[in-house]
Protein backbone atom coordinates (compact mmCIF):
# COMPACT_ATOMS: atom_id res chain seq x y z
CA UNK A 1 0.00 0.00 0.00
CA UNK A 2 1.13 3.15 -1.04
CA UNK A 3 1.82 6.02 1.73
CA UNK A 4 -0.83 8.31 0.17
CA UNK A 5 -3.11 5.46 0.68
CA UNK A 6 -2.43 4.53 4.15
CA UNK A 7 -2.81 7.78 5.21
CA UNK A 8 -6.18 8.37 3.32
CA UNK A 9 -6.98 4.82 5.56
CA UNK A 10 -6.25 5.83 8.95
CA UNK A 11 -8.79 7.83 9.90
CA UNK A 12 -10.95 4.25 8.95
CA UNK A 13 -8.68 2.63 10.82
CA UNK A 14 -9.16 4.76 13.77
CA UNK A 15 -12.99 5.36 14.03
CA UNK A 16 -13.82 1.96 12.65
CA UNK A 17 -13.45 0.13 16.61
CA UNK A 18 -15.58 3.27 17.87
CA UNK A 19 -18.02 2.74 14.29
CA UNK A 20 -18.61 -1.14 15.04
CA UNK A 21 -19.02 -0.75 19.02
CA UNK A 22 -21.84 2.41 17.91
CA UNK A 23 -23.98 -0.28 15.75
CA UNK A 24 -23.19 -3.19 17.50
CA UNK A 25 -24.70 -1.43 21.08
CA UNK A 26 -27.11 1.64 19.71
CA UNK A 27 -27.98 0.81 16.13
CA UNK A 28 -28.80 -2.62 15.72
CA UNK A 29 -30.51 -3.17 19.45
CA UNK A 30 -32.88 0.37 18.18
CA UNK A 31 -33.22 -0.94 14.82
CA UNK A 32 -34.53 -4.24 15.80
CA UNK A 33 -36.87 -2.82 18.70
CA UNK A 34 -38.10 -1.22 15.74
CA UNK A 35 -39.05 -4.00 13.67
CA UNK A 36 -40.54 -5.55 16.70
CA UNK A 37 -43.40 -2.86 16.95
CA UNK A 38 -44.65 -4.34 13.63
CA UNK A 39 -44.70 -7.75 14.75
CA UNK A 40 -47.94 -9.84 15.85
CA UNK A 41 -48.45 -11.23 19.45
CA UNK A 42 -50.91 -13.38 20.92
CA UNK A 43 -51.44 -14.94 24.17
CA UNK A 44 -51.11 -18.76 22.98
CA UNK A 45 -49.42 -17.92 19.58
CA UNK A 46 -46.63 -15.77 21.21
CA UNK A 47 -44.56 -13.38 18.84
CA UNK A 48 -45.33 -13.69 15.28
CA UNK A 49 -42.98 -12.61 12.44
CA UNK A 50 -45.25 -10.86 10.07
CA UNK A 51 -46.06 -7.29 9.49
CA UNK A 52 -48.63 -5.53 11.19
CA UNK A 53 -50.12 -2.21 12.65
CA UNK A 54 -52.12 -3.42 15.37
CA UNK A 55 -49.80 -2.49 17.99
CA UNK A 56 -49.99 1.52 16.80
CA UNK A 57 -53.62 1.05 16.42
CA UNK A 58 -53.85 -0.49 19.82
CA UNK A 59 -51.95 2.26 21.35
CA UNK A 60 -53.66 5.55 19.27
CA UNK A 61 -57.26 4.13 20.36
CA UNK A 62 -56.98 3.38 23.77
CA UNK A 63 -57.52 6.13 26.16
CA UNK A 64 -55.02 4.43 28.56
CA UNK A 65 -52.34 4.74 26.67
CA UNK A 66 -52.47 8.56 25.56
CA UNK A 67 -52.87 9.49 29.62
CA UNK A 68 -49.64 7.67 30.27
CA UNK A 69 -48.06 9.62 27.54
CA UNK A 70 -49.64 12.81 28.71
CA UNK A 71 -48.17 11.87 32.12
CA UNK A 72 -44.55 11.34 30.68
CA UNK A 73 -44.61 14.92 29.08
CA UNK A 74 -45.81 16.76 32.30
CA UNK A 75 -43.85 15.03 34.79
CA UNK A 76 -40.63 15.80 31.96
CA UNK A 77 -41.73 19.50 31.74
CA UNK A 78 -41.96 19.97 35.18
CA UNK A 79 -39.03 18.60 35.85
CA UNK A 80 -36.95 20.79 33.11
CA UNK A 81 -38.32 23.73 34.29
CA UNK A 82 -38.30 23.46 37.89
CA UNK A 83 -34.53 22.34 37.56
CA UNK A 84 -34.24 26.08 35.20
CA UNK A 85 -35.45 27.63 38.07
CA UNK A 86 -33.11 26.22 40.68
CA UNK A 87 -29.88 25.55 38.74
CA UNK A 88 -29.47 28.74 36.77
CA UNK A 89 -29.18 30.62 39.72
CA UNK A 90 -27.15 27.86 41.24
CA UNK A 91 -24.99 28.25 38.55
CA UNK A 92 -24.57 31.72 38.22
CA UNK A 93 -23.67 31.68 41.62
CA UNK A 94 -21.11 29.19 41.76
CA UNK A 95 -19.66 30.73 38.79
CA UNK A 96 -19.42 33.89 41.10
CA UNK A 97 -17.37 32.11 44.14
CA UNK A 98 -13.57 32.16 44.63
CA UNK A 99 -11.70 29.16 43.37
CA UNK A 100 -11.60 27.22 46.77
CA UNK A 101 -15.27 27.48 47.16
CA UNK A 102 -15.86 26.26 43.74
CA UNK A 103 -14.14 22.88 44.13
CA UNK A 104 -16.00 21.86 47.16
CA UNK A 105 -19.19 23.11 45.92
CA UNK A 106 -18.73 21.06 42.50
CA UNK A 107 -17.94 18.51 44.48
CA UNK A 108 -21.52 18.90 46.50
CA UNK A 109 -23.12 19.08 42.99
CA UNK A 110 -21.07 16.46 41.39
CA UNK A 111 -21.45 13.59 44.33
CA UNK A 112 -24.31 12.30 43.84
CA UNK A 113 -24.02 11.19 40.37
CA UNK A 114 -21.53 8.92 42.02
CA UNK A 115 -24.40 7.49 44.19
CA UNK A 116 -26.56 5.09 42.37
CA UNK A 117 -29.84 6.33 41.02
CA UNK A 118 -31.64 3.53 42.54
CA UNK A 119 -29.84 4.43 46.68
CA UNK A 120 -30.60 8.37 45.83
CA UNK A 121 -34.50 7.32 44.92
CA UNK A 122 -34.60 5.45 48.02
CA UNK A 123 -33.72 7.82 50.01
CA UNK A 124 -36.23 9.87 48.97
CA UNK A 125 -38.95 7.13 49.06
CA UNK A 126 -37.79 7.26 53.12
CA UNK A 127 -38.31 10.97 53.19
CA UNK A 128 -41.30 11.42 51.15
CA UNK A 129 -43.03 8.40 53.20
CA UNK A 130 -46.52 8.85 55.01
CA UNK A 131 -43.97 8.64 58.15
CA UNK A 132 -41.08 9.86 56.59
CA UNK A 133 -39.01 12.75 57.47
CA UNK A 134 -40.60 15.74 55.83
CA UNK A 135 -44.12 14.59 56.99
CA UNK A 136 -42.59 14.15 61.10
CA UNK A 137 -40.90 17.04 60.97
CA UNK A 138 -43.78 19.66 59.25
CA UNK A 139 -45.95 18.09 61.68
CA UNK A 140 -43.92 18.96 64.54
CA UNK A 141 -43.92 22.72 63.27
CA UNK A 142 -47.45 22.25 63.67
CA UNK A 143 -47.54 23.64 59.82
CA UNK A 144 -50.00 20.37 58.93
CA UNK A 145 -52.21 17.91 60.84
CA UNK A 146 -51.83 15.09 58.53
CA UNK A 147 -49.30 13.73 56.96
CA UNK A 148 -49.58 14.62 53.00
CA UNK A 149 -49.44 12.24 50.07
CA UNK A 150 -45.77 12.38 48.30
CA UNK A 151 -45.45 8.52 47.31
CA UNK A 152 -47.24 7.29 44.12
CA UNK A 153 -47.88 10.58 43.13
CA UNK A 154 -47.04 12.83 40.49
CA UNK A 155 -45.15 15.09 43.12
CA UNK A 156 -43.21 13.01 44.84
CA UNK A 157 -41.60 11.71 41.20
CA UNK A 158 -40.73 15.47 39.99
CA UNK A 159 -38.81 15.78 43.56
CA UNK A 160 -36.71 13.08 42.94
CA UNK A 161 -36.38 13.42 39.06
CA UNK A 162 -35.48 16.94 39.97
CA UNK A 163 -32.90 15.92 42.80
CA UNK A 164 -31.47 13.18 40.13
CA UNK A 165 -30.95 15.49 37.15
CA UNK A 166 -30.26 18.76 38.19
CA UNK A 167 -26.40 18.12 38.31
CA UNK A 168 -26.69 18.30 34.55
CA UNK A 169 -28.54 22.09 34.05
CA UNK A 170 -26.08 23.36 36.51
CA UNK A 171 -23.13 22.46 34.76
CA UNK A 172 -24.47 23.12 31.17
CA UNK A 173 -25.36 26.51 32.36
CA UNK A 174 -21.95 27.43 34.56
CA UNK A 175 -20.17 26.08 31.36
CA UNK A 176 -21.88 28.85 29.13
CA UNK A 177 -21.10 31.52 31.90
CA UNK A 178 -17.34 30.35 31.88
CA UNK A 179 -17.82 32.25 28.48
CA UNK A 180 -19.12 35.23 29.71
CA UNK A 181 -16.97 38.36 30.47
CA UNK A 182 -17.90 39.87 34.10
CA UNK A 183 -16.93 43.64 32.80
CA UNK A 184 -20.01 43.06 31.26
CA UNK A 185 -22.20 43.27 33.85
CA UNK A 186 -19.66 45.73 35.75
CA UNK A 187 -20.09 48.04 32.64
CA UNK A 188 -24.38 47.74 32.64
CA UNK A 189 -23.69 48.52 36.28
CA UNK A 190 -21.75 51.85 35.80
CA UNK A 191 -24.90 52.68 33.04
CA UNK A 192 -27.30 52.78 35.56
CA UNK A 193 -29.21 49.30 35.00
CA UNK A 194 -30.62 47.69 38.10
CA UNK A 195 -29.12 43.63 38.72
CA UNK A 196 -32.73 42.69 37.92
CA UNK A 197 -32.20 44.75 33.87
CA UNK A 198 -28.75 42.69 33.91
CA UNK A 199 -30.18 39.45 34.65
CA UNK A 200 -32.87 40.11 31.88
CA UNK A 201 -30.47 42.10 29.17
CA UNK A 202 -27.32 40.68 29.04
CA UNK A 203 -26.79 37.38 31.21
CA UNK A 204 -29.72 35.54 30.07
CA UNK A 205 -29.44 35.98 26.48
CA UNK A 206 -25.67 35.19 26.77
CA UNK A 207 -26.16 32.10 28.80
CA UNK A 208 -29.66 30.30 26.54
CA UNK A 209 -27.11 27.89 24.64
CA UNK A 210 -26.60 26.34 28.25
CA UNK A 211 -29.84 26.44 29.22
CA UNK A 212 -31.57 24.76 25.89
CA UNK A 213 -28.44 22.16 26.32
CA UNK A 214 -29.70 21.10 30.10
CA UNK A 215 -32.88 21.73 29.55
CA UNK A 216 -32.76 18.89 26.52
CA UNK A 217 -30.68 16.90 28.54
CA UNK A 218 -32.56 17.10 31.92
CA UNK A 219 -36.13 16.31 29.43
CA UNK A 220 -34.97 13.14 27.70
CA UNK A 221 -33.72 11.98 30.67
CA UNK A 222 -36.75 12.59 32.78
CA UNK A 223 -38.92 11.47 29.96
CA UNK A 224 -37.25 8.38 29.81
CA UNK A 225 -36.49 7.66 33.11
CA UNK A 226 -37.38 4.35 34.85
CA UNK A 227 -36.23 3.75 38.42
CA UNK A 228 -37.33 6.92 39.72
CA UNK A 229 -41.21 6.68 38.84
CA UNK A 230 -41.12 3.20 39.75
CA UNK A 231 -39.73 3.34 42.97
CA UNK A 232 -41.56 7.13 43.90
CA UNK A 233 -44.71 6.34 41.68
CA UNK A 234 -45.05 2.55 41.98
CA UNK A 235 -47.43 0.27 39.91
CA UNK A 236 -50.25 3.33 40.29
CA UNK A 237 -48.41 5.47 38.81
CA UNK A 238 -47.55 4.81 35.25
CA UNK A 239 -44.69 6.53 32.36
CA UNK A 240 -43.59 5.43 29.44
CA UNK A 241 -40.48 3.65 30.74
CA UNK A 242 -42.75 2.00 33.33
CA UNK A 243 -45.24 0.82 30.99
CA UNK A 244 -43.05 -0.16 28.54
CA UNK A 245 -41.16 -2.39 31.41
CA UNK A 246 -44.64 -4.02 32.50
CA UNK A 247 -45.56 -5.14 28.85
CA UNK A 248 -42.11 -6.64 27.90
CA UNK A 249 -41.81 -8.58 31.24
CA UNK A 250 -45.11 -8.95 33.04
CA UNK A 251 -47.51 -9.23 30.31
CA UNK A 252 -45.22 -10.93 27.88
CA UNK A 253 -46.28 -8.34 25.23
CA UNK A 254 -42.69 -7.74 23.36
CA UNK A 255 -44.29 -6.22 20.07
CA UNK A 256 -46.23 -3.78 21.69
CA UNK A 257 -43.43 -2.64 24.56
CA UNK A 258 -41.40 -2.07 21.48
CA UNK A 259 -44.22 0.22 20.10
CA UNK A 260 -44.66 2.22 23.18
CA UNK A 261 -40.66 3.05 23.68
CA UNK A 262 -40.40 3.55 19.76
CA UNK A 263 -43.14 6.18 20.32
CA UNK A 264 -41.45 7.93 23.04
CA UNK A 265 -38.65 7.84 21.00
CA UNK A 266 -39.72 9.11 18.28
CA UNK A 267 -41.89 11.76 20.69
CA UNK A 268 -38.55 12.98 22.06
CA UNK A 269 -36.64 13.73 19.04
CA UNK A 270 -39.50 15.67 17.42
CA UNK A 271 -40.35 17.95 20.98
CA UNK A 272 -36.20 18.17 21.33
CA UNK A 273 -35.40 19.12 17.74
CA UNK A 274 -38.35 22.00 17.34
CA UNK A 275 -37.78 23.26 20.61
CA UNK A 276 -34.11 23.60 19.46
CA UNK A 277 -35.26 24.95 16.27
CA UNK A 278 -37.51 27.65 17.96
CA UNK A 279 -34.61 28.49 20.85
CA UNK A 280 -31.79 29.05 18.16
CA UNK A 281 -34.12 31.10 15.54
CA UNK A 282 -35.13 33.65 18.64
CA UNK A 283 -31.47 34.09 19.85
CA UNK A 284 -29.74 33.17 16.12
CA UNK A 285 -27.15 36.12 17.53
CA UNK A 286 -26.26 34.11 20.45
CA UNK A 287 -25.93 30.85 18.53
CA UNK A 288 -23.75 32.64 15.61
Amino acid sequence: MSPNASARATPYWLTGPTLAVFLGLVIIPLGMTVLLAFYDWGQYKGIVAEFTLKNFREIFSDSYFLEVFLRTLRIAVLVTLFAILIGVPEAYILNRMAPSWRGICLLAILGPLLVSVVARTLGWALLLGSNGLLNRGLMALGLIGQPLEFMFTETGVVIALVHVLIPFMILAVWASLQRLDPQIENAALSLGASRLTIWRRVILPQIVPGILSGSIIVFALAASAFASPAIIGGRRLKVAATLAYDEFLNTLNWPLGAAVAVLLLAALVILTVGTNRLVERRYSQVFE
